[in-house]
């Protein structure tokens, strides 16, 4: 007999293509099989009814911070797992860019001991360069053999390209992609917003959108050269975009992920001079928003990720250019995708959960196939006519740095099931 039946009218399978009723029967962490049909009245442990509520593959957010080791003030693994599973995600990807950075085989067993108390499934990504300073590679493959799925220099570019080559190279080699945070440092300078009429109105050092197209340009290239995986993080900018699209009509192995606040909100909210908004690449403009939006229903953004990353209070309340940069988002990203892209017309609900399962775990090979026999017992199920506000007290992360905080939203993760175990339920 199962241990936990999930049953409702609306599966929606993105790995297997299915839309329609199912019922999911999961023993430990695994399922054992997936009827078409809805069982209300099936006999089992335990059984949950979604009824007419979306029933998904768990969620996969391959961008977050966790701040640890390092910044245990700011979040844990086992709080960012909280607010994870809070959001509908049941598994999640760390950026190496800690304290000390994710660089050596020790670092990467010490989070993955850590994971083994969260929530939702944790997978680690590496630095690219010892410490993120850019001057020698990083012990990619003994990271790989203590369990890394990508290399990444998450919050700053590899500035040196012949270190990005031979990091391309080696993650090549492992067949891991590498994640490119495309930023030239020169051309942004200390910048700390979207450099445009906004920033020259309010005074602010602003951050060409062409210090992330350069980077785009010279990292797609590179890839070509080397024949290697590229996944560029957080595209924000509109010719950052096409170029995507021209690499990928080119046949090369170009992916690419956008935020929500980057489809959300334009830098003419910076005159509230809230310091959550600033955050690492800046909020652009109205058309840089309708280019990302475009980019997803078009294809060229193939997933939607958080990029959650808490900080502490003493250091958002300060003056607005001593802010750093980072917005919490697991507890946020579904309610914001709904609102802003089914409920907007831009996706249908399957194409948004494809961008937040199929298409991340494909990129990082993670060991997800759906709601196949014996596959990892991960649900999430969706409210997508929910509306909820969002609170700061409910926030379940360390941290609370949210311009969203009073938004009101639309669509919601109401259950979250992670190796076969419910880690976050509400009135369902």
């Amino acid at each position: 007999m199962a241990d936990l039946i999930v049953t409702g009218k609306r599966v929606i399978d993105t790995f297997n293509d299915y839309e329609g009723p199912g019922t999911i029967y999961m023993t430990g962490d695994r399922i054992e099989k997936f009827e078409k049909e809805y069982k209300p009245d099936t006999n089992g442990a335990r059984v949950i009814d979604a009824g007419n509520k979306i029933i998904s593959p768990g969620l996969v957010d391959m961008h977050v911070h966790l701040r640890e080791p390092g910044r245990e003030d700011e979040e844990t693994i086992v709080t960012g797992a909280d607010a994870a599973a809070a959001g509908g995600f049941t598994a999640v990807c760390c950026m190496p860019n800690t304290t000390p950075v994710i660089d050596t085989q020790e670092v990467v067993r010490f989070i993955l001991s850590r994971a083994k108390e969260a929530a939702v499934r944790v997978f680690v990504i590496g630095a690219v360069t010892r410490g993120q300073e850019g001057k020698r590679l990083s012990e990619i493959g003994d990271m790989w053999d203590a369990g890394i799925v990508a290399i990444s220099e998450d919050g700053k570019s590899v500035m040196n390209a012949e270190m990005m080559r031979n990091g391309m190279e080696y993650a090549r080699m492992f067949h891991i992609p590498v994640i490119s945070h495309c930023e030239d440092a020169n051309l942004a300078n200390g910048g700390k917003v979207n450099e445009g009429y906004n920033s020259t109105v309010l005074g602010m050092k602003g951050i060409p959108s062409i210090a992330e197209d350069v980077i785009v340009a010279r990292d797609i290239f590179i890839s070509r050269f080397t024949h290697s995986p590229l996944h560029i993080a957080h595209i924000s900018t509109e010719a950052s975009i096409k170029l995507v699209k021209e690499a990928k009509e080119e046949g090369l192995d170009v992916t690419a992920e956008a935020t929500p606040h980057h489809f959300s909100l334009t830098d003419d909210l910076l005159k509230t001079f809230d310091t959550n908004l600033i955050v690492n690449p800046p909020i652009r403009t109205t058309a840089d928003v309708e280019a990302v939006k475009r980019g997803l229903k078009d294809g060229t953004i193939d997933c939607i990720v958080s990029d959650h990353a808490p900080h502490s209070p003493e250091e958002k309340d300060v003056e607005f250019n001593a802010a750093p940069f980072g917005m919490i988002g697991l507890e946020t990203t579904v309610g914001l995708t709904f609102t802003n892209l089914v409920h907007g017309n831009i996706l249908s609900e399957a194409e948004v959960l494809r961008k937040m399962t199929v298409n991340p775990s494909r990129i990082l090979n993670l060991p997800y196939n759906g709601f196949a026999g014996d596959g990892l017992a991960d649900v999430t199920i969706i409210n997508p006519d929910l509306e909820w506000t969002v609170e700061k007290k409910k926030f379940r992360s360390k941290s609370k740095n949210s311009p969203f905080i009073g938004y009101k939203l639309k669509g919601k993760a109401v259950c979250t099931i992670c190796k076969g175990e419910v880690v976050y339920e509400e009135d369902i």
